[in-house]
């Protein structure tokens, strides 16, 4: 995405083009955003909350604070390129969302403090070298915790105990997801439960992903989540309730637009704390100093209305133990 695009909140986030440099406060505070989502269903719930959270720090877009944004549209081919046009800019700090970008941004700088949200596991994926002191530019936010995937396999045969195949959707382009998918295959072999790789190279093909999963009779579809899913949801949950095929994924956005349940951290409380540590370091934290954030709590959440359309009756001790209910 090559023009500047300027994203504000009141009353709702808006997005408007600025068209010349000059339009700037000398107070304002420049940061740069690379995305491996689509700028077309921008700003998503998480990216909402992101913004709300900078804001109620006292960063005001338009006021002190200006982002530059970039999309690669669930392309990684673009982001090397996306990276340099930030750095060149130049921006005073990069925030990047899921895995990909944060490499190409690693890659194109090595000052420029760079905050990471949504990456399934830094360490394994070489951002940082240790999660307590991470490299000397690049922090963030990771969404991995151990055996997440397993214990999400484990609640989809508790709530489906005639399970034996599941499918699963996620975006081939994103390093983040293959280290999910993998561990998703793993849990399967320790509980029996067969697993069918329907991954997507782009999203004109979840319609044929989805129905993949119907003609092999999956008991449900999990989602992998990464910026390109969650600009897809509605879509995606759209396409599965016409097909009355059950979606489990580790983001509420899917249990609470219609999929039968989700188990995961808090996606949005992952962004928000990715906000604050960009207000840290605007005022003038150092990234090496700030530790790589874990998700320490999550939740469970079931659609008993999609759950009725299903026809899928929930046994009562695992219905007892949900965070959320949505009737």
């Amino acid at each position: 995405m090559r023009r500047r695009h300027l994203l504000g909140i009141l009353g709702g986030a808006a997005i408007w083009p600025i068209t010349t440099r000059a339009q700037q406060s000398a107070q304002q505070r420049l940061i740069g955003v690379l995305s491996q989502g689509s700028a077309h269903t921008h700003p998503t719930p998480p990216f909402r909350a992101f913004l709300e959270r900078l804001q109620q720090k006292g960063w005001e877009v338009g006021r002190n604070l200006s982002i530059e944004w970039r999309f690669s549209e669930g392309s990684t081919e673009p982001l090397p390129r996306l990276a340099r046009e930030l750095v060149e800019t130049p921006v005073e700090l990069i925030v990047t969302a899921p895995t990909e970008p944060t490499l190409a941004a690693k890659q194109a700088t090595s000052n420029i403090p760079i905050v990471f949200l949504q990456v399934a596991d830094p360490v394994q994926s070489r951002i940082v070298t240790n999660l307590a002191r991470p490299d000397a530019n690049v922090t963030g936010m990771s969404v991995f915790a151990p055996d997440i995937a397993g214990k999400r396999l484990a609640l989809i045969k508790e709530a489906l105990p005639s399970t034996k195949l599941l499918s699963v959707l996620w975006n081939k382009p994103s390093k983040g997801a293959v280290l999910v998918r993998d561990e998703i295959f793993t849990a399967g072999v320790q509980l029996g439960i067969e697993i069918q790789d329907i991954g997507i190279d782009s999203a004109s093909e979840i319609d044929g992903a989805l129905r993949k999963a119907v003609s092999t009779h999956a008991a449900a579809v999990v989602v992998i989540d990464d910026p390109v899913m969650q600009s897809r949801v509605e879509a995606v949950v759209q396409i599965a309730l016409g097909l009355k095929l059950p979606l489990v994924s580790q983001s509420a956005g899917y249990a609470n637009s219609g999929g039968l349940m989700s188990y995961g951290p808090d996606f949005n409380e992952v962004y928000r704390n990715g906000a604050e540590y960009v207000d840290r370091i605007l005022r003038g934290a150092k990234p090496g100093d700030l530790p790589v954030q874990q998700p320490e709590k999550f939740k469970l959440l079931l659609n008993l209305k999609t759950a009725k359309t299903l026809e899928i009756e929930f046994p009562p001790q695992f219905l007892a133990r949900a965070d959320e209910v949505i009737e």
